[in-house]
């Protein structure tokens, strides 16, 4: 019974770890990897204030902010000024949309709109010169509440957006070789 019981042991041991060798893959986009998720020649990353092509005031300073609070938090390059860095991530609000998601029955008045910032970016190599990520039209919207009894203001809704374009911005350069 012992004999019987280690057998079945081994034979479990054994697959799992072959189980977990045929999961495992040392290129990212291939599957499962235990290799980090980030460029690890790059430690210095430059994020010069963005541009904002549109009309809503002081959304270009929370963006740079909130990518530059991101890049530190998730990645372990540092940020530093444009000289000493070896990459730039540069970028530009192209546009800030306000969607109707629901409205009241009742009223007819809006109860929920949604934020949607679009923009485009490069991270540039600057030892090289080379472009490592390009995005044109990169969006992210998130909803708020303006009726009701939250009567959330438009600022509630941009900087929720706002984070989230930063959380996704920061994915793709760490996605993105």
């Amino acid at each position: 019974m012992i004999g019987r019981v280690m057998t079945v042991a081994c034979m479990a041991a054994a697959l799992s770890l072959a189980w977990c060798a045929g999961g495992c893959s040392s290129n990212p986009r291939e599957g499962y990897s235990f290799s980090p998720s980030y460029r690890e020649d790059i430690r210095s990353v430059s994020v010069p204030m963005w541009k904002n092509d549109t009309y809503s005031y002081g959304l270009e300073a929370e963006l740079t902010a909130a990518i530059t609070s991101e890049i530190q938090r998730a990645t372990p390059w540092r940020v530093t000024d444009p000289e000493a860095a070896q990459t730039s991530l540069t970028g530009r609000i192209v546009s800030v949309e306000l969607r109707r998601i629901t409205t009241g029955r009742d009223t007819g008045l809006v109860e929920t709109q949604a934020v949607e910032i679009t923009v485009e970016f490069e991270w540039r190599d600057n030892r090289t010169g080379r472009a490592l990520v390009a995005r044109r039209g990169f969006r992210a919207s998130e909803n708020f509440v303006p009726a009701g009894e939250y009567r959330e203001r438009l600022a509630v809704g941009e900087n929720a957006a706002i984070q989230r374009l930063a959380r996704d911005v920061v994915g793709e350069l760490r996605s993105s070789w």
